[in-house]
């Protein structure tokens, strides 16, 4: 047998292989495409395998060959599109591109649309990775992450942009073993049970924070090695905080050496351009109905969580992928072949996303970031639904924020803005995210969307602070948030540290961890968020801008009060209704003088009177104090003499 014809059989995919990548179930596609040392015939080098069905040659180029395409042509497999090579004596450590010569004769360079690695920006080259060196320690946390219930636990997620968290005197952000010796002491020191990271796949363009990528595969070589992010990832697993990723499967950006026209055609975009391009944001959109799109997506989330021990997805844009018209200005309406606006191939996509993802690691979180009202975001599959577990709520978010915007005289005539949420709010298990998208492009930072003087701004945002930790849903805060900024998020700068030599600053912070605390603690705070029976309307009236609440868990008794004053006015011998008998104290209070509050607390115990109200047969009387959220519980021997207001 011819010895290149042998080594191109022992080098190419399998039959089957190729079937279930033309067929868009190769969910392991990352194992057969891209850039992997290998050795052959007792001779160590790397093989390469690339789909370039439109392409009339491809080569693979390099410093081993000066980048000249005519050394190492890739041979076609029949009429797959496919193409390998096997180069010896190659390493890792390599750059490599394929060199495409497209049908209408023109050359193009490309990176490697499954390389594990890519160079620093701005070169573009591709890089030769091979894991298997990192050594994990996290096995106790991915021993238990598939009996994990997500749903009845805290969940507070810190989302962090690296590049921007913290800069070195030079103005260099920190690596990722930097960054694992101080964000995650911070993210445990504020009571976070969770870091969001914004993406950290190769882009090229620091500004589009990671949202326009063109290596899904390659961790960012910015801020270090693949195995440094593994290291990174690994401390957070062995210090009890997940790891969810930002992920971009609705579009890629048009940089020449990315994705887009890959092999002179539209092969990962659609051939339709009003289909293909996002206008409004500058780049392709994936074409979810080509099968091999598919393999590559869906892979490419199960390769994160294979080899980066990922516990879960934040995924952008989904209102974007299922809907043909939404962020996508067109001349004319664009519709489906029912005359409807549905995209119904990124339906399908994402339903066959999250059934492989759960499949394979039920433990996972998929977060959509869904912007409409599209029904059974988070149900199963087998039930009509999109099959992700988690949304987040951001109609909640604008409704909120444009309600603490107002001045408290003009809240009084809105009390939709803050009481509609509660009609829907189980209705899909909810993520209630304060964002990066909430405080840029001229937003404001949540401090300084709060109206009033300098003290009435710290006032309002401990409100916001402690409503949002009391409604039901898990949590998710923009770093920063906990330093209370008033200048919103620069992505070119790093957070505003100083804050921290100022005394308010000071006490909003030590009031976010006393809060976040408190909310870990507190069992009815989190165990029914997603059930109706885990929320009660005490008083919904919005009388004199205070609302009041329960929140309950799973056992009887276990409940807390919660009263929202919306006013900045101070009520004294104010009767709320309480549902038992018994002795209640105020277990947290936003306006305790350490946390830079009036100081109106309610001390001591107060013992429930047999005088109905509020439609609740039992009733106290409480101070309830200004622009603030005040909480009570009933008091047992466990919770005698404890004071979370005083942050103990």
């Amino acid at each position: 047998m011819d010895r290149t014809l042998e080594t191109r059989q022992e080098i190419s995919p399998s039959e089957f292989d190729l079937y279930l990548f033309h067929e868009g179930t190769l969910f392991e596609s990352y194992k057969t495409f891209g850039a992997h040392p290998v050795t052959v015939n007792g001779i160590d080098g790397v093989k390469f395998t690339v789909w370039a069905p439109n392409a009339r040659k491809v080569s693979v180029v390099g410093n081993f060959n000066n980048w000249n395409g005519s050394q190492h042509i890739m041979a076609r497999i029949n009429s797959t599109g496919i193409w390998v090579l096997f180069i010896p004596g190659l390493k890792e450590g390599e750059l490599y591109k394929f060199e495409i010569l497209t049908q209408w004769n023109n050359i193009v360079l490309k990176a490697d649309p499954y390389a594990f690695f890519s160079e620093v920006r701005p070169n573009t080259a591709s890089v030769v990775h091979q894991f298997g060196k990192y050594e994990w320690q996290d096995q106790k946390w991915m021993s238990l992450r598939p009996k994990s219930d997500p749903y009845h636990k805290p969940m507070l997620i810190y989302e962090v942009h690296l590049g921007s968290w913290k800069l070195k005197e030079d103005g260099e952000p920190y690596n990722y073993l930097e960054l694992a010796a101080e964000l995650i002491p911070h993210v445990l020191e504020n009571g976070f049970t969770h870091i969001e990271i914004m993406p950290v796949m190769e882009h090229p363009f620091d500004g589009s924070w990671g949202y326009q990528i063109t290596g899904f595969f390659s961790v960012t070589s910015r801020f270090g090695s693949p195995e440094d992010f593994m290291y990174f990832v690994d401390q957070c697993h062995q210090n009890g905080i997940g790891v969810i990723l930002d992920w971009v499967p609705a579009h890629f950006c048009k940089d020449i050496h990315g994705l887009g026209r890959f092999d002179g055609g539209s092969l990962y975009e659609h051939a339709d351009p009003r289909k293909g391009e996002r206008p409004i944001w500058g780049t392709y959109s994936f074409d979810f109905e080509k099968p091999e799109v598919v393999s590559f997506l869906i892979s490419n989330a199960l390769f994160w969580m294979d080899y980066y021990h990922i516990d879960g997805f934040r995924v952008d844009a989904v209102s974007s992928m299922i809907l043909l018209n939404h962020d996508n200005p067109q001349p004319e309406r664009l519709t489906n072949q029912y005359g409807r606006e549905e995209n119904e191939g990124a339906i399908a996509f994402l339903k066959k996303l999250n059934e492989t993802i759960f499949m394979k690691y039920p433990g996972a979180l998929m977060v959509a970031e869904e912007a409409t009202d599209w029904p059974l975001v988070t149900a199963p599959t087998d039930r009509g639904g999109l099959g992700f577990n988690y949304k987040w709520n951001m109609g909640w978010v604008n409704d909120v924020l444009k309600y603490m915007k107002l001045d408290p005289y003009e809240r009084i005539h809105h009390p939709n803005l803050l009481t509609f949420s509660f009609f829907y709010a189980f209705s899909e298990n909810f993520v209630l995210p304060f964002s990066h998208d909430d405080v840029v492009h001229g937003k404001l930072s949540l401090l300084n969307k709060m109206p009033g003087d300098y003290w009435q701004k710290f006032a309002n945002l401990r409100l916001l602070y402690g409503y949002f930790m009391a409604h039901p849903g898990k949590k998710l805060l923009f770093m920063g948030s906990e330093l209370g900024p008033f200048a919103e998020w620069k992505d070119k700068e790093q957070l505003d540290w100083h804050l921290l030599d100022y005394p308010s600053h000071q006490k909003l912070n030590h009031y976010v961890k006393s809060l976040n605390k408190f909310y870990q603690e507190t069992s009815s705070l989190w165990r029914l968020d997603h059930e109706q029976d885990g929320f009660g309307w005490i008083d919904h009236s919005h009388k004199e801008n205070v609302l009041v609440f329960s929140r309950k868990g799973k056992r009887k008794g276990d409940y807390c009060i919660v009263v929202c004053n919306f006013s900045g006015n101070v009520y004294t011998d104010y009767r709320i209704g309480i549902p038992s008998p018994g002795s209640f104290i105020e277990v947290f209070n936003s306006d305790a003088e350490l946390y830079g509050g009036s100081g109106q607390l309610n001390e001591g115990a107060m013992l429930a009177e047999k005088l109905p109200y509020h439609n609740q047969r039992y009733s106290i009387e409480i101070t309830v104090p200004p622009l603030a959220v005040s909480i009570f519980m009933k008091q047992t021997k466990k919770r005698r003499g404890r004071d979370n207001r005083n942050g103990k």
